[in-house]
């Protein structure tokens, strides 16, 4: 599995990128949103898409509708992380266009379970 994750924080990506690793899952980080589809332009290999949704100048939310422009591409299932876990912030990713959701600080074991979860489902 090849997971790539999308965070302007490199100690986010560092922690997910180890947790996931110490479960057998490749992971790669990436620090804003246009080199996040960049990378998903040029490597299908990619299979979830780890999304902060609250960076600066081009945020999880201009990701996904970025995203949705890729239509050349097969796209990777993709799991909002988020910090701001306020009411409704599931269902408004939900509805555009993620797959998962999870909330920081990381579960881990969460986010492997919303990993499997969005996989199986497409």
């Amino acid at each position: 599995m090849n997971v790539l994750i999308i965070d302007d924080d490199h100690r986010n990506i560092f922690a997910l990128k180890t947790a996931l690793k110490s479960r057998g899952i490749t992971a790669n980080g990436i620090l804003n949103g246009k080199e996040g589809l960049e990378i998903l332009r040029n490597d299908p290999s990619v299979d979830v898409v780890l999304l902060d949704m609250m960076m600066p100048e081009f945020d999880g939310f201009e990701v996904l509708e970025e995203m949705q422009s890729l239509s050349q591409v097969k796209l990777p299932a993709v799991i909002a992380v988020t910090a701001k876990a306020m009411k409704g912030d599931r269902e408004r990713c939900l509805l555009a266009g993620a797959k998962g959701y999870v909330s920081k600080p990381v579960d881990i074991d969460l986010l492997i379970a919303e990993i499997k979860q969005v996989l199986r489902h497409g």
